[in-house]
């Protein structure tokens, strides 16, 4: 089984169906479900995309759908963020320049030492000094 660490870029456009990359985040995920790959993410995601999905909506009742669909998915692992995970996120986001959110993805796919997968230019090319980065557009 592979495993990937999603950032929120990729559960909001995945959520929401006007977002531009929603289509080809959709078929790339379905792709890796079938061929039972699991995907990670910090406890973070749930903020993160209730925040996100209520932004671009103006409707908190669908931010808070959104939590419910993501707590509920059988393919997704959402990692508890201990004191050790969140001195690493604050040690990546001094080193490498990261915003306080990205660096707890980047955190966790660094401890787990799994590529992480993100929409995010400034994230993925700060990132991608310490952890390996998977485009949507590649294969498991």
């Amino acid at each position: 089984m592979n495993f990937f660490v999603l950032d929120a870029s990729i559960w909001a456009s995945r959520l929401v169906p006007q977002d531009e990359f929603h289509e080809a985040v959709k078929a790339w995920m379905e792709g890796q479900r079938a061929a039972d790959v699991q995907f990670i993410s910090p406890a973070l995601l749930l903020a993160e995309v209730g925040g996100a999905i209520t932004r671009r909506t103006a409707d908190p009742a669908l931010g808070k759908q959104a939590i419910e669909q993501i707590e509920h998915l059988p393919g997704l692992r959402l990692v508890e963020m201990d004191n050790s995970l969140l001195r690493e996120a604050a040690k990546l986001a001094a080193e490498l320049g990261l915003r306080g959110a990205d660096s707890t993805y980047v955190a966790v796919a660094s401890q787990l030492n799994l590529p992480l997968v993100t929409l995010d230019t400034d994230q993925r090319e700060r990132a991608k000094v310490r952890v390996t980065i998977q485009s949507i557009s590649e294969r498991a």
